[in-house]
């Protein structure tokens, strides 16, 4: 009997030492020390010894038992250190490896149309006022000269929140609001978006408008000309042609709508410019007296301009783009182009 508790000891230590794996390490604890191992067989058996023999036998079994849970855990503590070792040299970053380059974006294309136009109205002596993009009637409407049940609130399809609520139609309020507060000299600038209820491949629900005006002494027509000439040759090129042609707006007289020679056949003639060779690109004229007796100016003493365009046409224009959804759809295939 204590030939055989010696063998299973020796045999236990030796198989411990030998595990390569904190997996075989418990195998070997199961196999030595587990509920059908030879050990806790050989106590269930020590009743049947002679009386004098069972305290040395369960002596021997439980010092070979302390020796095995010793082996078990020193072997452990080796195992669980090579393994540290392996997960850290396989997770280890190498700093000596170039970093991994951070792809950047650039602006959105209306956002580089709407910052050039800002540019080129800031180099020519403007300032840019904004407005909220929820107005009364009164804004975007009444102090416009546009009046009640007039047949020209039929230009815009407007988006109503409540009765006299509205989400603005232009960023023309923008003109009221800054009057009513200061007086002239004036020469202001409003981005931002205007929503109608309106959507095809040139129309969207929500896009994005540039309106100007400058109040002053004296300002004329071709003040206004001028200007909007200077504007659009620094857009599209110095030697892109430009012509006015009469047009009508509530909120100016005389009023004026402002062509391009076509971007794409270059004033020849296509499907694109409906073979006139001219592109409508803006809406213009003289601020009408109704707009300046809303605000508390002598339309006697006072003069000015006006003018609004979409800076989602322009950029369609300007890039050669047919379908303003692309700008809305956030396609990257589209937008890597810009």
């Amino acid at each position: 009997m204590e030939e055989k508790v010696r063998q299973i000891r020796e045999q236990a230590i030796k198989v411990i030492h030998e595990s390569q794996s904190l997996a075989s390490l418990d195998e070997a604890r199961i196999r030595y020390l587990g509920k059908k191992s030879a050990l806790l067989e050989l106590l269930k058996s020590l009743g049947t010894l002679p009386s004098e023999e069972r305290p040395k036998i369960g002596s021997l079994v439980n010092e070979a038992k302390e020796a095995i849970e010793q082996a078990l855990r020193s072997r452990k503590i080796v195992l669980m250190g090579i393994e540290q070792k392996q997960r850290i040299a396989a997770e280890k970053i190498d700093v000596t490896l170039p970093g991994k380059g951070i792809r950047r974006g650039s602006s959105h294309p209306l956002t580089q149309v709407m910052a050039e136009a800002k540019d080129i109205f800031l180099r020519l002596g403007f300032e840019i006022a904004e407005g909220p993009e929820i107005e009364t009637e009164y804004y975007n409407f009444d102090g416009l000269n546009i009046l009640p049940h007039h047949p020209s609130r039929d230009m815009w399809s407007t988006f109503f929140i409540k009765d006299d609520v509205l989400l603005r139609t232009h960023t023309s309020p923008v003109q009221i609001r800054v009057m009513e507060k200061h007086k002239p000299p004036l020469a202001i600038i409003a981005p931002g978006r205007v929503y109608r209820c309106d959507s095809d491949a040139t129309h969207s629900p929500v896009f994005h408008q540039l309106e100007g005006f400058l109040v002053d002494n004296k300002v004329t027509f071709g003040d206004l000309k001028g200007v909007l000439t200077d504007f659009l040759r620094q857009m599209f090129g110095q030697e892109k042609p430009v012509r006015f042609r009469p047009s009508y707006f509530p909120f100016t007289e005389p009023s004026a709508e402002v062509d391009v020679a076509c971007v794409l056949c270059n004033g020849k003639g296509c499907r694109l410019c409906k073979e006139t060779g001219w592109l409508e690109i803006l809406g213009s004229g003289m601020i009408d007296p109704n707009v300046f007796k809303a605000v508390g100016y002598d339309a006697e003493k006072v003069s000015g301009f006006a003018f609004g365009m979409g800076i989602d046409r322009i950029a369609m224009l300007k890039y050669g783009i047919d379908n303003i959804r692309l700008l809305y759809e956030n396609d990257l295939r589209f937008l890597e182009q810009f």
